[in-house]
């Protein structure tokens, strides 16, 4: 039902009206109180009665919908129409042997199908959206699937909104609504204005709007309507997720398969045909056709990518990395430049004020004094940051920098409103911005004047001094003149060199009232700087090694100061002395400059978004494959644009994560190197699962082909060639999804994407390898042929070798480059097991008479199971042996 018309009257009223009447009016209707929230319990019965926040119904990946798909393949439909064939012309015991088989076959495809899907569906469960709500009086984060009418949110920038709700309180609030107005600009908006009920939807500034997006500034505001009633919703209606569309590989693999099937088609003709003009029997011709055009036809190459490319992903998603587009599992393995933050990515994300410069540059101790307190206070009362409750712990959410500033000042007693503290209210904010670099609140301060407004403004510190005409000393307000701004910066430069984010403070008196931004950020007195220290990573320099062994170029791109930047990256591991770029430098260059430059600098400071997203492009035009990472709402154009978007789980904004391909959920760039071994993995998984199950095609064609081709019965009879297929399908699509990466991964250059998939290697791979599958299982068929054996004889000597054959040949295809002896038995922990399942079910069939009837086997002697045994495996070694050879540098 729809969640609109199943809403209780109150909050109906709330959802129609909600801008015509005041805040308060609002939460009177919704019966909430707007400094405690809704409580679970209310919360949960709300959202029983108007049903989950979604607009979307998730796409449902059930083992009997794949059953029900798989269960109509053409494949499926040609091995029925043989197994009635079968029931014609031959007996009764051979269909159902048929029939039996073809349940097997197509639970262990729906099997593998539906593990492949589910863990694809399960990625977008775990990238789930929360919001932060006032629940119990507490802000936490909720999914927000659980949203209900009265809940109230709290609004940050880089925010997208995921329900209709009511302002609240704002402060310097703006929202882009292009998706619903088609607006290109921001849409301002105030919680204290009442509007007329026919005001357009694009006017109703008290609202905001689910799919809309915090453009700047913060504000509290309390949900009017969910899923389906919202805005947006009643637009869109209730529709079924859109089912992903294909990677570049699974597309490639659909074409391969389609040009093979082709090929399988004409060999499943042939031939049967050349057996019909040697004078086979023409019924067993037919059903060897039908039955070898089941056999080779390569229907299992898109479940192989399937199952390489979800597992892999889910793999990634336990070690913290969400695949949010598959593409990106593809294009990892060819990252050949990674453009990083330093801030929470390169460093720990926990920025602490270690040093304070309200004069003199000194630490801050346990007892700062009047002056770093004030500073602290100053600082507090310039930020956007909030506090957070979450599972029993209390957090600060906000920008690393502000939930340092503040976390300070609480410990140091900066927010008592002591003499010197901001005690007052908030009555302006003018947010941060990338382009001036600074930020400003405004407070009308307790006690104070009558129509005199206290100015705050905290930023970069050469934004924050262009816009200083005065400095404090001593408490004292003197004129800064061009010597001082000297003095100024060189401080600022000794405390950069030390690794600290230096943020500069300054505060003026207003005495006229709130003025325009500009006006009021003018002729500021300069209060002091706070350093803040963000040591880098533990694991950051070992990350940035492995990359460069791995031929990958790791850039620094930062807003920080270039001392910062350079003391950073010579602790993990960069060139801190090269050279450098900073983002007026970088606005000076042209295209063609710009590309040059990037392509050998390795830091670049003080950079703007727009600077990231140049860089990005620049680097496009090297021909290099870019992966960038981001956490704001500015990253956004350069996550796009990169190959590969990383953005961060813990600090980034919602626009940010949607931008990106894939989600850091713990921020460490070492889990960028995770990421990136696991996409040349997949790869390389793919690569050799293809090359198996190919190869294994080869040999079974050139196997019933050079039977015939002799005048000799096809060496296996139709329902061998089902059991075959079978046992193989299931080894080539599970052993190579679990097979683990070789010790080379991250010591070969990237892949070229522009390589083709099925390149000469490869091929040439898969015909050797096929070859001597089939010069294995040929050989004893034609051996035992030749000495006079019966056909059924010959012919279950060369199925017993084909059991063996396969499973050797995926011994040692599990690597390229690696022997078998280095690799170890049990790393791979599926194959073992397969290999145990395989030898138990060949000793069940040749040892219960009624199963080797049915499969038309006959019994061997010991010498015969020896030779079946010992030829495919001696066969074999070769490849195995091959890659005791030195290896070139893999391209």
């Amino acid at each position: 039902m729809n969640a609109h018309r199943s809403a209780a009257p109150a909050e109906r009223a709330a959802v129609e009206q909600g801008h015509t009447v005041t805040a308060e009016g609002v939460l009177d209707r919704l019966g909430v109180d707007a400094g405690r929230g809704l409580s679970d319990e209310q919360a949960a019965l709300r959202v029983a009665r108007s049903g989950p926040n979604r607009r979307i119904r998730p796409r449902r990946v059930t083992f009997w919908s794949v059953l029900r798909e798989e269960s109509t393949e053409p494949m499926i439909l040609l091995l029925l129409a043989v197994a009635v064939l079968y029931g014609v012309w031959g007996k009764l015991e051979d269909t159902v042997a048929i029939v039996v088989i073809i349940a097997v076959v197509v639970l262990v495809e729906v099997f593998t199908e539906y593990r492949a899907k589910a863990a694809i569906a399960s990625l977008s469960r775990l990238s789930a959206p929360s919001a932060p709500v006032l629940r119990d009086g507490r802000v936490r984060e909720v999914p927000t699937e659980d949203l209900a009418p009265g809940d109230v949110l709290v609004l940050r920038a880089g925010e997208r909104l995921a329900a209709d709700a009511r302002l609240i309180e704002s402060v310097g609030l703006r929202v882009d609504e292009s998706v619903l107005t088609g607006e290109s600009m921001p849409a301002d908006k105030h919680a204290d204005q009442i509007l007329p009920s026919d005001a357009p939807l694009g006017q109703r500034s008290n609202l905001v709007f689910a799919g809309t997006t915090v453009a700047a500034g913060r504000a509290r505001a309390v949900v009017v309507a969910t899923g389906t009633s919202t805005e947006i919703g009643r637009i869109a209606g209730l529709v079924t997720e859109a089912k992903p569309p294909r990677t570049a590989l699974q597309q490639a693999m659909r074409d391969l398969a389609r040009w093979l099937a082709w090929l399988a088609m004409a060999f499943s003709v042939l031939v049967p045909l050349v057996g019909l003009l040697g004078g086979q029997p023409w019924r067993e011709m037919i059903l060897t056709g039908l039955t070898l055009a089941f056999a080779t036809i390569p229907e299992e190459l898109p479940i192989i990518i399937s199952m390489v490319l979800g597992l892999g992903s889910y793999r990634l998603a336990r070690r913290h990395v969400l695949i949010k587009r598959l593409r990106a599992a593809e294009a990892l393995g060819t990252i050949t430049v990674i453009a990083t933050d330093k801030t929470g990515t390169l460093t720990e994300n926990r920025m602490t004020v270690s040093h304070l410069a309200a004069g003199a540059v000194e630490p801050l101790g346990t007892a700062p004094d009047p002056a770093q307190r004030n500073l602290l206070a100053l600082a507090a009362a310039c930020t956007d940051a909030t506090l957070v409750h979450q599972d029993d712990t209390v957090h600060v959410l906000g920008d690393p920098t502000d939930v340092a500033l503040l976390e300070a000042a609480e410990r140091n007693g900066a927010l008592t409103g002591e003499p010197g503290g901001v005690a007052g209210t908030l009555v302006a904010e003018h947010p941060f911005d990338t382009d001036r670099k600074i930020m400003s609140a405004v407070y009308r301060r307790d006690g104070g004047n009558d129509g005199e407004l206290l100015l705050i403004a905290k930023g970069a510190p050469e934004a924050v001094l262009a816009r200083c005409a005065h400095r404090l000393v001593d408490g004292r307000a003197e004129a800064l003149t061009g010597e001082d701004r000297e003095l100024e910066r060189e401080r600022v430069d000794r405390m950069a060199a030390q690794g600290m984010r230096v943020i500069a403070l300054a505060t003026r008196t207003l005495s006229g009232g709130a003025a325009a931004r500009d006006e009021a950020e003018a002729e500021l007195t300069l209060a002091g700087y706070a350093g803040l220290s963000d040591p880098p990573r533990p694991g950051a320099a070992d990350a940035v090694e492995a990359m460069r062994g791995a031929g990958i170029r790791v850039v620094m791109i930062t807003g920080d100061h270039p001392d910062t930047a350079r003391a950073i990256a010579a602790q993990i591991g960069l060139d801190g002395t090269g050279s450098l770029l900073t983002g007026p430098e970088i606005d000076e260059l042209d295209e063609d400059a710009l590309a040059e430059a990037a392509a050998r600098t390795t830091l670049f400071a003080r950079t703007s978004p727009e600077h990231k997203l140049r860089l990005v492009r620049a680097l496009h035009a090297r021909r290099e494959i870019v992966a960038v990472t981001g956490d704001g709402v500015n990253d956004t154009p350069a996550l796009a644009q990169a190959d590969v978007g990383i953005a961060m789980g813990a600090s980034g904004t919602d626009v940010a994560r949607e931008a990106a391909d894939l989600v850091l959920a713990d921020d460490d760039f070492a889990t960028t190197t995770r990421a990136v071994r696991e996409g040349r993995q997949l790869f390389d998984n793919l690569r050799k699962g293809v090359r198996y199950y190919l190869a294994c095609k080869v040999a079974l064609i050139a196997t019933a082909a050079s039977g015939v081709a002799l005048g000799l019965p096809v060496p296996f009879t139709p329902i061998q060639i089902v059991v075959m297929e079978m046992f193989m399908d299931i080894a080539g699509s599970a052993t190579f999804a679990a097979e683990p990466a070789e010790s080379d991964t991250m010591n070969r250059s990237p892949r070229d994407p522009r390589r083709p998939f099925l390149d000469r290697g490869l091929v040439t791979a898969i015909f050797t390898s096929g070859a001597t599958l089939f010069a294995a299982v040929t050989a004893v068929y034609l051996g035992a042929i030749w000495t006079g054996a019966p056909v059924d004889a010959a012919q279950t000597l060369a199925f017993t070798s084909w059991m063996v054959g396969y499973l050797a040949l995926a011994w040692v295809m599990r690597s390229e480059r690696t022997p078998l002896a280095r690799l170890g038995l049990w790393s791979n922990g599926f194959l073992p097991l397969w290999t145990l399942v395989t030898a138990a079910a060949l000793a069940i069939i040749m040892t219960v008479p009624a199963l080797r009837a049915a499969l038309h086997l006959t019994t061997l002697t010991g010498g015969q199971w020896l030779l079946a045994i010992s030829v495919p495996i001696a066969a074999v070694v070769w490849i195995d042996l091959a890659k005791f050879r030195p290896a070139r540098k893999a391209s």
